[in-house]
């Protein structure tokens, strides 16, 4: 056995002289340039003059909203404490997408993919969102939605809302 071994390692001890060749080819090819290191752009900071625009330490009650609640912090529309949540309240509304509709007699429905992939059925008045997103129409190009976001005081603000029909 230690014979045969021992024939079988001089057999692949072979010419290796077009190895030796080739290798001294690819030594010889000249080096590719390396690309230049990218300028650093140097930081500009900016100057915050206190007497042009709002104060940013201030709340806004009006700014980013449609409409405004008015009257004090008891009056306006406010999300029910007592309401159950939905499947699809977990869900931020940009990662939820309409993928369809159907209609069984007078009932109509939309249908929204969760990030899952999971397919969901909504009617009107179903809620969606993190923002208590409740349904308020069905239509073949998208659902609307009216939000009730928190103002920063206390107050409700009221947001429209739409997830549009997913082309793809």
């Amino acid at each position: 056995m230690a014979v045969l071994s021992i024939g079988l390692l001089v057999a692949c001890g072979g010419d290796m002289s077009d190895l030796d060749s080739y290798i001294r080819d690819v030594q010889a090819r000249p080096a590719k340039p390396i690309p230049p290191i990218p300028p650093v752009r140097t930081y500009e900071p900016y100057a915050y003059d206190g007497q042009l625009g709002r104060d940013p330490f201030r709340a806004s009650t009006t700014e980013g909203s449609d409409s405004e609640v008015v009257g004090t912090q008891r009056s306006g529309p406010r999300p029910d404490p007592n309401r159950s949540r939905e499947y699809l309240e977990r869900y931020e509304l940009d990662t939820l997408d309409m993928v369809g509709t159907f209609a069984k007699g007078d009932d109509y429905w939309g249908l929204i993919r969760d990030p899952d992939g999971v397919i969901h059925r909504v009617a009107v008045n179903n809620y969606l969102g993190k923002n208590h997103g409740r349904v308020t129409r069905i239509r073949e190009t998208g659902v609307d939605l009216s939000e009730l976001i928190g103002d920063g005081m206390g107050g409700w603000l009221v947001r429209e809302a739409t997830i549009a029909l997913d082309e793809s």
